[in-house]
């Protein structure tokens, strides 16, 4: 009898495990909700394994975005540029500040702005070259002749010593 209810709970636990795991399988497989475009989610996991990040990592991180995403937890991207200006308006001299604008904008005027690296290698560097033009030194005046020293007189001969 103590056997046939032990397997009547081990059996109606087993159901309701399958039955637990179709439910949530079912849940997120369901169709997008608020703000979640549809393929998203398809789209970040055809990136994975063809990036820097561990594959498994990547469909965590996929699968906690469209959950986010689901849970109405996600925005649109951030105006980075517009941080980056704002960020350009504290500094206190003008050149300084137009300079910051130039990294963040590119180039403009004299000054030449690029951009290496990536995020995913390890950053971004932003550098400007600004060209400035430095006026001709002025002519120098011309020196003043220097006097001539003064001849020397003629040594005299040495008088005979005395006995």
């Amino acid at each position: 009898m103590k056997s046939t209810t032990r397997n009547t709970r081990s059996m109606l636990f087993a159901v309701l495990a399958v039955g637990a795991l179709a439910a949530s399988t079912a849940v997120s497989a369901a169709s997008p909700r608020r703000g979640e475009a549809p393929g998203i989610y398809q789209q970040e996991l055809a990136v994975c394994g063809h990036n820097q990040q561990d594959r498994a990592a990547c469909i965590r991180e996929a699968g906690a975005a469209r959950q986010a995403a689901a849970q109405g937890g996600l925005t649109s991207a951030p105006d980075y540029r517009a941080n980056a200006l704002a960020r350009c308006g504290l500094q206190q001299q003008p050149d300084d500040r137009a300079a910051c604008e130039a990294r963040v904008l590119g180039s403009s005027g004299n000054t030449q702005a690029s951009v290496d690296g990536s995020v995913m290698g390890g950053g971004v560097i932003r550098e400007s070259v600004t060209t400035i033009v430095m006026p001709a030194p002025a002519m120098a005046p011309e020196p003043m002749p220097m006097p001539r020293p003064m001849p020397r007189p003629m040594p005299q001969p040495m008088p005979a010593p005395l006995r």
